[in-house]
Formats: structure tokens, C-alpha cells, sequence
């Protein structure tokens, strides 16, 4: 996605594009496909969006493909607790002063008006705290929304994730009040919302798109880039030329032995149902936070129910059909459906799927501009601000194009 949004904001600016994709495909893990098993449509990985996430929307306002997410008109986080069961909805108020906390019908079972003023810590964290450090004293708090957003976001378990990327997550979407952080997925899939409009769009645009081009070296003399090797050929490059590199940050740091990039990753799974029957959604709402279980967030996308499970090192090695059993006892509590018999499943177990966002990491996040004057950085490693996630990928991508404008 780093590497589609420096695309799109340098064609923007009219400048002339070349993207050598090193798959088939475009859009890295940000991809939907038919399985053939399931005889479904399903996401490569479940990702949730919300309307603050400003550099996704500019993204899709661009391409024109604002239409390819879908969510409710008024932001709620509906969620339960597998152990008790009990349930509840999350529903921000309309402006940044939460006024929903004051009302304990509203509020998070088992937690006080007080309890939310912890939520600021997060704010003055030092780069050294992790979140479990910063707030986990939090109690109820804690247990039902701050941890499993944490984990969520920073694909890091919390008592290891960087508190200080967690702020702009709530900065940017839960403080600014309930219309930044309506919750938005897919309509269709990942590849349709996100790649798919992009791509057809740069095509408009006259950019060129080369597919199964991965990048075997990079050529330097004088200090510049000189030429581009995909194994097969080489590219040639004068003094006019820009180079964006939008690559996972061990390819980076194997094509500049000098660049320090983060080290360590973190696993997601994700498991998809296709259900007997299209489920109930939990307070008319298309997904559900589960609090004490082995899932965590739960999709609903027609009859098919998809389980996205972060920092999930333990389980990503284990087997598929013990993984697909014990989540589904935890679907089926949580939509209220039969605990047997399973249904036909699908497990994906992305064991790179980030890199491991502790404290120790943000020191190694790179920044937009290299040594090399005409070599430019873009991808979710990068030093955004922000975490791993698809809105840091595009954030980064539109750094990258600014630097290599002002370059120009």
C-alpha cells in the first residue's frame, strides 16, 4: 500500500510514474482473493478502518473509490466477554469531550467515570513505556478496551508494545470525537476498496505497471542512483531520476547494507467461517471486540465470519484444525450460533506480518529521506509516527513522494 500511495500522489503532481511491483500482484498483504475451499471471496488479513484515518480517505478520494468501504452512520464498538457473557457497545460522543463516561448505561461494564481520566497517560508516554506499563493499572479499563486495542493496533502484546504509538491512534480518532472513529471495512474485499481503483486509476494517469519486477539491486555512483537491477534487466537511471523504495524492511536493509531497520516480527491469524446462515450482527453491527478468548475481533461479510487473532506467535504454530476448532467455540458464543458442528474453515497464519512495535523498535524506524539524494523510503517500518498499520503504509507512501518532489 506504501508503494500504490506514492504512486498515486506523485502521478497527482504530474509526474511521470514507473512501478515495478515484485509480485503478481499489487497491494502486499492489503489483498483479498476466491478461496477455493471455501468457494468465497476473503481478505488476505481483516483490517479495520475508521473515518479519522485521513491519509486512507485522501487515498480513495483521489482514485475515486471512497464507495468501496462500507459502516454504520454513527460510530459503535460492540463487544463481549466469553467468560461471563456479558455484552456491551462502545459509543463515542459527538464531539471530543466524552460525555459518554458520565452515563454508566454507556460506560464499559465494570468501570468508572475515573477510571477514564488513565486514558491520558498514553499521551505523556515516555518512548520507553510500554502500554501494559503506561496504563495497565487501569482495571476494567484495561481488560475490556485499552489492551485489546493496543494489541490491535500495535500487533504487539501490550505488556511489549510502544505506548507512545498508541496516542496517535486516539489522537487522530476517539478525542477528536464520534465522527473520526466510525468504523470502516471492505465491501467487497481489500483487492476491490484499495488496489483494484488505484491501479486502473494510475493507468488513466499514464503510469506504467510492471508486474513480477522484484528488485535485486540497486546501483550507486556519485552518490545517486544510477540503476535498478531486476535480475533479468537493468534499468538505467539519469540525474532527473527519483526512486521510491517501498519494500518490507529486510528486503530494505538487503539492498542498503548501511540502512538500520526495526528487528523481530509479529504474527497475525486470521480464521474465516462460512456460516450455516448469515449471523445476527451484535448490535446491528458488522464486527465484534471479544474480551477473554482466543479471538479477539470478529467480521461479518455475508455468511462468512472472519477471526482476526494479533500477536499471535504461540498460535501461529500450531495445528490448522485444533486453531479452527477453539476459535469457533468463541464465534459461536459471541454470535450466538451452535457450538457444533464446526464449519468449513479457512486458516491464514501471517508470521511476518509486522514488525514487532516495542519501545526498543521506534529507535530503529527509519526516516523518509536516505544518505542517497535521490532514495526515498516508503513503508509501514518506516518512521511515521504512527503503527504498522494500512494508514501508516499510505502515510509513509505520501512522504515519500513530498521528499522526492522538493528533490526534484
Amino acid at each position: 500500500m506504501s508503494g500504490l500511495a506514492a504512486a498515486v500522489a506523485s502521478a497527482e503532481r504530474g509526474f511521470r510514474v514507473h512501478l515495478y511491483e515484485a509480485s503478481s500482484r499489487a497491494g502486499g498483504r492489503s489483498r483479498s482473493f476466491h478461496d477455493a475451499c471455501l468457494d468465497r471471496t476473503i481478505d488476505n488479513g481483516n483490517h479495520l478502518l475508521l473515518s479519522g484515518n485521513s491519509a486512507v480517505m485522501k487515498y480513495l478520494g483521489t482514485v475515486g473509490a471512497t464507495g468501496g468501504l462500507a459502516g454504520p452512520a454513527r460510530a459503535a464498538f460492540p463487544f463481549v466477554d466469553i467468560r461471563s457473557g456479558e455484552r456491551w457497545c462502545v459509543r463515542p460522543s459527538r464531539g471530543p469531550l466524552p460525555w459518554w463516561v458520565l452515563r454508566k448505561d454507556r460506560r464499559i461494564p465494570g468501570t468508572s467515570a475515573r477510571d477514564y481520566a488513565k486514558v491520558l497517560r498514553i499521551a505523556r508516554a515516555r518512548s520507553s513505556e510500554t502500554v501494559h506499563a503506561c496504563v495497565g493499572n487501569a482495571g476494567m479499563l484495561y481488560e475490556r478496551f485499552l489492551e485489546p486495542l493496543g494489541v490491535g493496533a500495535l500487533n504487539t502484546p501490550a505488556r511489549e508494545g510502544a505506548a507512545r504509538l498508541l496516542w496517535p491512534v486516539l489522537r487522530e480518532t476517539f478525542a477528536k470525537g464520534e465522527k473520526y472513529c466510525r468504523p470502516r471495512m471492505a465491501r467487497l474485499g481489500l483487492t476491490e476498496a484499495l488496489v483494484q481503483p488505484a491501479l486502473a486509476w494510475l493507468r488513466r494517469q499514464g503510469t506504467s505497471i510492471h508486474f513480477s519486477h522484484r528488485l535485486r539491486a540497486i546501483k550507486v555512483e556519485r552518490n545517486q542512483v544510477c540503476a535498478l537491477g531486476f535480475g533479468h534487466a537493468s534499468i538505467p537511471l539519469d540525474k532527473h531520476h527519483r526512486v521510491i523504495l517501498a519494500v518490507p524492511s529486510q528486503a530494505a536493509s538487503g539492498l542498503i547494507p548501511s540502512l538500520t531497520v526495526p528487528t523481530g516480527h509479529s504474527a497475525i491469524v486470521n480464521a474465516h467461517y462460512v456460516l450455516p446462515r448469515p449471523a445476527p450482527q451484535p448490535f446491528g453491527h458488522s464486527f465484534v471486540g471479544v474480551i477473554g478468548g482466543t479471538a479477539q475481533w470478529i467480521f461479518l461479510r455475508g455468511d462468512v465470519a472472519s477471526v482476526t487473532i494479533s500477536a499471535a506467535e504461540s498460535l501461529a504454530r500450531r495445528g490448522t484444525e485444533e486453531l479452527a476448532c477453539e476459535i469457533w467455540q468463541d464465534v459461536a458464543l459471541a454470535l450466538y450460533m451452535a457450538p457444533a458442528p464446526k464449519p468449513l474453515c479457512r486458516i491464514i497464519k501471517e508470521k511476518q506480518a509486522t514488525f514487532r512495535q516495542s519501545p526498543d523498535n521506534l529507535r530503529c524506524r527509519p526516516k523518509t529521506n536516505t544518505a542517497i539524494p535521490n532514495l526515498f523510503l516508503a513503508g509501514d517500518w518506516t518512521d511515521t509516527g504512527l503503527p504498522a498499520t494500512i494508514e501508516g503504509a499510505i502515510r509513509s507512501g505520501f512522504a515519500a513522494a513530498r521528499a522526492a518532489r522538493r528533490a526534484h
